[in-house]
């Protein structure tokens, strides 16, 4: 490819008309533009200028390689505006499960809007995975290993599967194994079979007069914390109520997993950037509140 300075010369003489007012154009001297266009002819072995006239005029190759020029330069100054102009009025939209969303995610989000006020938020609560569309979803927070083919995962919040109940309702209950829960009633998080998947692994059946109930995130954890069944969940969104007895840590997974800051690769948009810039930020500040 020839230098992109002397495309871009080509392109504002044909533009323009006249190497004075390419000049112009590029803020540069005409005889700059000269001796770009020249060395352009040079490099491809053409003649793009009929000099033969008191003003240059265009070549059939010429012509050709400024329409070229023309769709190329038009296409990049299209995507520029989208990401720095008119895509960045966009509101900023976030996919989350329920759970994350209302949990840890909504508690935290005052000090994003406090700090960028003029960005535009939208959050999907959804435990569906969603593919990340240029124009629409930017952000995704999934539970998992963060092996996820196409995307960018960076581990956010680290948290194992847990299995919890309130106090109440198993205190008088002697819990030793997984068996032991099989006659309880169970609550899932809506779109997910962790309850199923978790008595598979311990080669388990749930009683099928019981049942497994699928909720939203937060009306699970709610559900929970009333007393009416055993949640299995994440640890993160319920250390809180095992600390203050509400509810009672019975079993905990040793395959940690977590919840990972998924993009899309290459250049992030200024609202995903600051987002993104956020978010570790809390991660970390939840990290060093731990540890103290």
């Amino acid at each position: 490819m020839p230098p992109l300075t002397a495309l871009r010369a080509f392109s504002a003489l044909a533009e323009a008309g006249t190497m004075v007012a390419a000049g112009d154009k590029l803020n540069v001297s005409h005889a700059a533009i000269s001796q770009q266009l020249r060395g352009l002819e040079e490099r491809l072995g053409l003649s793009l200028l009929d000099r033969s006239g008191r003003t240059p005029a265009l070549t059939a190759e010429g012509q050709r390689l400024a329409t070229a020029l023309e769709d190329g330069f038009g296409a990049i100054a299209r995507a520029i505006e989208e990401l720095t102009g008119r895509d960045a009025d966009r509101p900023l939209q976030v996919s989350a499960t329920p759970s994350f969303a209302s949990a840890w995610l909504m508690p935290r989000l005052a000090s994003f809007r406090a700090a960028h006020p003029q960005i535009g938020l939208m959050i999907d609560p959804s435990a569906a995975v969603k593919q990340l569309v240029p124009g629409r979803l930017d952000v995704a927070l999934r539970y998992g290993t963060g092996e996820w083919p196409g995307v960018d995962a960076e581990l956010l919040v680290r948290s194992p599967i847990i299995v919890v109940a309130a106090t109440e309702l198993v205190s008088d209950t002697r819990v030793d194994g997984p068996a032991d829960l099989r006659n309880f009633q169970w609550f899932q998080e809506l779109g997910t079979n962790e309850s199923t998947d978790w008595f598979a692994r311990f080669g388990l059946e749930h009683d099928p007069a019981r049942g497994i109930t699928a909720l939203p995130g937060n009306l699970m954890l709610e559900a929970a914390r009333q007393g009416q069944g055993v949640a299995i969940t994440a640890k993160v969104f319920v250390e809180a109520d095992i600390a203050a007895g509400r509810l009672r840590l019975l079993f905990e997974d040793s395959q940690t997993k977590g919840y990972y800051l998924v993009t899309r690769p290459g250049v992030q948009r200024p609202a995903v950037r600051d987002f993104v810039q956020w978010l570790r930020r809390e991660a970390k500040s939840r990290v060093q509140a731990s540890v103290e």
